[in-house]
């Protein structure tokens, strides 16, 4: 995404952070359970605050390719991370319990790719949207199965989303949310995920941010079959 810093500030930021970071907030109308403490620790951080007319999304972003995305804008940003703020959304989603985040993906994407392609009450077809956004609450063992929740992006102009015919696929809201964002390229499996996962979670503890670390997202935007200047990223939920 092209961002206009035109009459934006450029400011540096000393901050040290401590304390425990709590509250759940994109809940797909499930609960969860959050516990988190983060240590203390000094950095230097450079960050830019964007005003009103810097931080419009453009109307298609280029890592969409075309597709619906859901809208947002971008409040600041760091060397690590954008602060986003997005609009409230629809989404279709479906969990599963495993102990494998690739085994899992590939279950659910075929639960809600069977939707998109009718398998709802209305037999009606939508349209693929971007990004293809997993919820990681990760297990609280070793052995343990994690929480995956998948969720497919429903476009603003789908007037009325069709009630899925799968018992494990439901539909949801995600409410207007600010969300920490960082981006990364490649081809993407469970080690990587987890390795960028970690580095946003340590860098927004850099920085004495406020988010939810019991649980985080994976977003995806690009078909398997590309190859090249692919585009993924992680999100972690700000708490107020």
């Amino acid at each position: 995404m092209k961002l206009l810093l035109g009459s934006s500030i450029v400011t540096l930021i000393f901050m040290s952070t401590i304390g425990a970071l709590r509250i759940p907030a994109f809940e797909l109308n499930k609960p969860i359970q959050t516990v988190s403490k983060a240590g203390g620790v000094l950095s230097q951080v450079l960050k830019v605050n964007l005003n009103d007319r810097d931080r419009e999304m453009p109307e298609n972003p280029r890592f969409c390719h075309g597709l619906d995305c859901p809208a947002y804008k971008v409040v600041s940003k760091t060397e690590d991370y954008e602060v986003r703020e997005y609009d409230s959304s629809r989404w279709v989603s479906t969990q599963q319990l495993n102990m494998n985040y690739d085994a899992a993906s590939g279950m659910m994407f075929m639960r809600l790719f069977a939707y998109i392609e009718g398998n709802n009450e209305k037999k009606e077809k939508i349209a693929m949207t971007a990004p293809v956004t997993t919820r990681v609450i990760p297990g609280q063992g070793p052995a343990c199965k994690s929480n995956f929740t998948m969720s497919f992006f429903i476009a603003p102009k789908v007037d009325s989303p069709p009630a899925p015919s799968d018992k494990a696929v439901f539909l949801s809201q995600m409410p207007k949310q600010k969300v920490f964002v960082s981006s990364f390229p490649g081809i993407e499996h469970e080690p990587d995920w987890l390795k960028q996962a970690e580095k946003l979670g340590k860098a927004l503890l850099k920085d004495k941010q406020k988010f939810d670390s019991s649980y985080f997202y994976t977003a995806g935007y690009d078909s398997p079959f590309r190859l090249l200047f692919r585009h993924n990223e992680i999100w972690f939920m700000a708490t107020k």
